[in-house]
């Protein structure tokens, strides 16, 4: 992996990590695009790991949020969200690796998400919650057992599996959307220093040059996030899922169409 390809995925992920349109896939894509090979060790790691960079951007947006330490009930609540992705990434890493060497099935999820979009405002219309206070702890578990969806079935989306939970519990869109980032903070910091660790262990650590490539991906991601999150809660509070959906539907077929065509290799 050359700076060039660091520098293009740092910001298809910086986009897309917080929008409801899955940043695996749309960095497999890019990869695949790019010509990495999808048997490359280190650019397995570097997606995951370049997801630091885009959820740090959370906690400086929302640093009063994350060092308010009076309001003690915000980290128990994350930390209980949390714990359903930790066991399940941990049961099914292997069958998640292998699901994202398979671009067709992330190409299928990514059409079934879409569709899922395009209902879900009139899905769920009652929204009596409206800050990360108003969530219970009960709630706060079962938005953790959402993400564990996008676990299970890489290309849906964590944001949209949990912004999914969140609204059918009665979260207003940005509350929802909110409290997706916040989860996103232990949930990714834990999934990337699992991958950091695992690649340490098995490869004999990293090399001047990979170490390199995940410092420019992660400040790319890092920047790039800060304008999206901003984007999209503006942008879901006034026009809010739909057009999510149709974006998903399209890239799902364009992927599809990619793998037929011999772009991308199913």
């Amino acid at each position: 992996m050359n700076t060039t390809q660091s520098i293009i995925i740092g910001i298809v992920e910086g986009i897309t990590e917080f929008l409801p349109i899955s940043s695996t896939a749309h960095m497999r894509i890019t990869e695949n695009l790019l010509g990495i090979s999808n048997e490359d060790n280190f650019s397995k790691v570097f997606t995951v790991a370049i997801q630091l960079g885009a959820i740090l951007s959370v906690v400086v947006l929302y640093w009063k949020k994350f060092f308010q330490f009076k309001n003690i009930n915000f980290y128990f609540k994350l930390i209980i969200a949390v714990i359903p992705a930790l066991i399940f990434g941990k049961l099914f890493s292997d069958k998640i690796d292998a699901i994202l060497e398979k671009p067709i099935i992330i190409a299928g999820i990514m059409i079934v998400g879409g569709i899922i979009f395009l209902f879900i405002e009139s899905l769920f219309k009652t929204h009596t919650i409206d800050s990360e206070e108003k969530i219970s702890f009960l709630n706060s578990f079962k938005i953790g057992l959402f993400q564990c969806l996008a676990i299970l079935f890489p290309g849906l989306s964590r944001s949209a599996a949990t912004i999914i939970g969140g609204m059918s519990l009665k979260l207003t869109r940005a509350a929802a959307a909110e409290f997706s980032f916040f989860l996103a903070v232990p949930t990714m910091l834990a999934a990337t220093v699992y991958k950091l660790y695992k690649y340490q262990s098995e490869n004999g650590g990293f090399t001047s040059h990979e170490i390199q490539q995940l410092a420019i991906g992660n400040f790319v991601a890092f920047v790039v996030a800060l304008l999206a999150i901003k984007f999209f809660i503006q942008f879901l509070q006034k026009h809010g899922f739909k057009i999510w959906g149709y974006y998903r539907i399209v890239v799902g077929f364009l992927l599809l169409a990619l793998i037929y065509s011999g772009y991308i290799q199913s």
